[in-house]
């Protein structure tokens, strides 16, 4: 992150919080996301112990302080609903976080003015609506049975079975405003969770690194974690990117199997596994948050 500026913000008026979520935050890669969300959209990250809505000159920033009993600094990250998050280490305070995002003011303006700058992803997918799928803009072609339903949606040369509302009754005839979206992120899923840990386990064999587990989960604002435990998960939106950026995704989280840091240690590790990653960080600052 830029080094923070030493400008301080308009009082802090602290937020009531909802009950905690469970879980607990792990170091993950962070991507853009877009910019300012209704509040109803506003999701609490885990393990938050207070927020604090903060004035800036483009608006109102909530700002959400979240322990990390591995972190050694603090840090603030621009997330994926348009708030912010400021990492705790296991040795600070709330008291010294707050002064933290205090001298942060112009990181913060000038991230949030960039991201809110740039094109607004559709969020609404219909057919011929145009996707990400390794890496390719294809569009959604629908294929429908006898009655009119909708059953089948070809994306480039995949055809995935789609479920939709009101598939188990009277079939309605779609409309072209009918958003496909829900479905068919189900059915990239289900198929990321099928292509994606075989692919995580073929690359740590060839790397000689163990691991445990392979997830794909719904991050919001990340695109994989390693946990001290051997546990990789993977945003399934991978299977939306290039091959060359799943795959630098995967180096990266199986390099923090032998660096469970960003140390320089640990970049030359994944410089070493994957030479031209920075090629990869390319694409997923110029596209990250046309997928997140």
């Amino acid at each position: 992150m830029p080094a923070p500026q030493l400008d301080l913000f308009q009082q802090l008026q602290p937020v009531a919080l909802p009950p905690a979520a469970p879980g607990h935050p792990t170091p993950e890669t962070s991507v853009d996301g877009p910019s300012v969300v209704p509040p109803a959209e506003i999701r609490m990250p885990a393990g938050a112990i207070a927020a604090d809505d903060v004035l800036v000159d483009t608006g109102r920033v909530r700002v959400w302080y979240v322990p990390h009993d591995r972190a050694r600094r603090y840090r603030l990250m621009l997330r994926a609903d348009g708030t912010a998050r400021c990492t705790v280490p296991r040795r600070g305070s709330l008291r010294d976080a707050r002064r933290f995002v205090d001298g942060a003011r112009d990181w913060l303006c000038q991230q949030w003015r960039r991201r809110a700058a740039q094109p607004k992803a559709d969020r609404h997918w219909v057919s011929g609506s145009k996707i990400w799928f390794w890496g390719n803009p294809v569009p959604l072609e629908l294929e429908y049975a006898p009655d009119g339903r909708p059953t089948h949606v070809r994306i480039d040369q995949l055809k995935l079975l789609i479920r939709t509302a009101g598939t188990t009754g009277p079939a309605a005839t779609p409309t072209p405003e009918t958003d496909l979206r829900p479905a068919v992120e189900r059915a990239l899923r289900r198929l990321a969770e099928r292509e994606l840990p075989p692919r995580v386990q073929a690359l740590a064999a060839a790397a000689g690194i163990s691991l445990t587990r392979v997830t794909v989960r719904n991050q919001r604002t990340r695109w994989g974690s390693c946990s001290r435990h051997g546990v990789i998960s993977l945003n399934w939106r991978l299977i939306q990117t290039p091959e060359f950026v799943c795959d630098y995704i995967i180096l990266h989280e199986l390099a923090h199997r032998r660096h469970l840091n960003h140390s320089t240690r640990f970049w030359d590790e994944v410089a070493r596994l994957c030479p031209g990653w920075e090629n990869a960080e390319a694409w997923i600052k110029q596209h990250g948050r046309e997928l997140l």
